[in-house]
């Protein structure tokens, strides 16, 4: 976020984002929907898919809904993709979003949805991802982070 970001957010966004929204999400960790790329020995890229409502956002944050999806009526969620700078426009983040899509497909789900950051919007859309509306995240102090959720349809995968 440092680095890529930038031009969406401001520093002070970026680093209470960081902070608050962010973070490690362990239970994609442990529903083994959370993928990585490793290179040289370093994570370089990162991203998965939930079958779990909550749609964005690290285990400290407040408004997480853990209850299970019911696929085929309800969207997975596509998670918390990040690419170091090093590495970012490779198609890495296609790649691990390609991956994803097909896991949700696989266990039922027909379509998804995500919170997007302003900076990943055209990557989604890039892939068919649509626009459904934007919230803004509260930080601290009255900063906010916007946020866009959009969704897609894949049905007949």
């Amino acid at each position: 976020m440092r680095s890529l970001q930038t031009g969406d957010y401001t520093p002070e966004q970026i680093e209470r984002a960081l902070r608050l929204v962010f973070g490690v999400d362990r239970r994609l960790i442990a529903d083994e929907t959370y993928f990585v790329f490793e290179a040289e020995g370093e994570l370089v890229a990162c991203g998965g898919w939930s079958f779990r409502r909550t749609l964005f956002g690290a285990d400290a944050i407040h408004s997480r809904n853990d209850a299970e999806l019911e696929p085929g009526r309800e969207a997975a969620k596509i998670r918390a993709f990040f690419v170091a700078p090093a590495w970012a426009r490779r198609g890495l983040g296609a790649r691990l979003l390609a991956h994803c899509e097909a896991e949700a497909a696989a266990r039922g789900f027909r379509a998804l949805e995500m919170g997007a950051t302003l900076t990943g919007v055209p990557l989604y859309a890039r892939y068919g991802y649509a626009e459904v509306e934007r919230i803004e995240t509260p930080l601290a102090d009255g900063l906010g982070l916007p946020i866009v959720r959009m969704g897609k349809r894949i049905e007949g995968r």
